[in-house]
């Protein structure tokens, strides 16, 4: 069946948080020798969250686990963790998103495209 949306969802954050880390140790030249990241998806009640004003309904909750490889310090390994959380899709997770759709439907004979809103009419 293959990978669902939220399996696709956690790859992209895992790959992107762990570019991020790479990355980061690379340009200060720090010994790290690999990152592996699990991610996990869940929905939970928002009543059982405390640190959300949120109280009705349910959340979208990702854990995240990071493994860092190498002779680290203390110092370098908490700072690579901080870092963890400036990956580009752990900052779009975050923020508030405005996603915008636009489509065009095919007619049978595929000669021409319409325009959906022509189909389910403008709002």
């Amino acid at each position: 069946m293959g990978p669902t949306p939220y399996d696709l969802l956690l790859a992209a954050l895992g790959a992107c948080t762990s570019m991020t880390i790479r990355m980061y140790a690379e340009r200060k030249r720090w010994p790290l020798e690999s990152v592996v990241v699990d991610a996990r998806h869940s929905r939970v009640h928002a009543q059982d969250c405390a640190e959300l004003d949120k109280t009705k309904g349910f959340i979208d909750r990702i854990e995240r686990h990071i493994m860092l490889q190498g002779p680290l310090s203390a110092i370098q390994r908490d700072r690579l963790m901080e870092i963890a959380s400036r990956c580009p899709v752990h900052r779009t997770l975050r923020s508030e998103v405005d996603i915008r759709t636009t489509g065009r439907l095919r007619d049978s004979n595929h000669s021409q495209l319409s325009p959906a809103s022509s189909i389910i009419g403008d709002r």
